[in-house]
């Protein structure tokens, strides 16, 4: 396994949702679930989901409403709704690390390289989440949702995690799996890296100038150098 590259970083920042772990599908799910709850069935697909969740932070409720123009005009109700079908998927201990995170981890802990999370989920859901999967402990610093103001694809919760964790000389590197953490991300000194499928629809082949792209973070364990 190639991991000499580790040591070429000073500090590691990940995203959470997506990217360590596969929680994307149970926000998909309980997204599903809530508009049940109201009597709505929804046909999206994953891949639809995720091109809007992924997109900006108003996308995804516009297209709910754009489909669904009788559920409750008051987001923040329908949102908090959401969030309970989502707390319950939880419960259930379905969430997996994602594929190479494992050893990635592993690494970065024996090699005590400093490393944050840096997430827009609160840390509500962090705390049930890290508790299935004891791995996730070995992160000593975890930036959420309650620890900034504006969220990605703002920069200001990454720029917050460099600003603690950070130290002059840095090379930082940092990892996201949507369009709006990189956006997040490339407002910082941090070499961007984004995971996500090669044929993704909504990149078509058009990333910015020096941010690296991999299919997961197994292959990055053996390209990135």
């Amino acid at each position: 396994m190639h991991l000499d590259w580790v040591s070429h970083f000073q500090l590691f920042l990940f995203d959470f949702d997506g990217l360590l772990v596969n929680t994307e599908r149970l926000h998909y799910q309980a997204y599903m679930n809530m508009l049940s709850r109201h009597g709505y069935s929804c046909e999206w697909d994953f891949g639809k989901f995720c091109s809007l969740a992924h997109l900006n932070s108003e996308a995804l409720r516009e297209q709910i409403y754009l489909d669904f123009p009788d559920l409750d005009p008051n987001w923040q109700a329908v949102y908090a709704e959401k969030k309970e079908c989502y707390k319950e998927l939880l419960a259930q201990g379905k969430v997996e690390l994602m594929k190479g995170v494992e050893p990635l981890l592993q690494e970065l802990s024996q090699r005590e390289i400093r490393r944050a999370v840096v997430t827009n989920s609160p840390l509500e859901q962090i705390q049930i989440i890290k508790k299935g999967l004891p791995l996730l402990q070995t992160i000593p610093h975890w930036i959420t949702r309650e620890d900034y103001l504006r969220p990605k694809p703002d920069p200001e919760c990454y720029l917050r995690a460099i600003e603690l964790y950070g130290k002059r000389g840095d090379r930082i590197v940092g990892f996201e799996d949507s369009l709006r953490g990189l956006k997040a991300l490339m407002g910082t000194p941090a070499l961007a890296v984004l995971i996500s499928p090669l044929d993704h629809p909504l990149i078509d082949g058009n990333l910015p100038a020096g941010v690296l792209h991999f299919e997961s973070l197994e292959v990055v364990l053996y390209e990135l150098r």
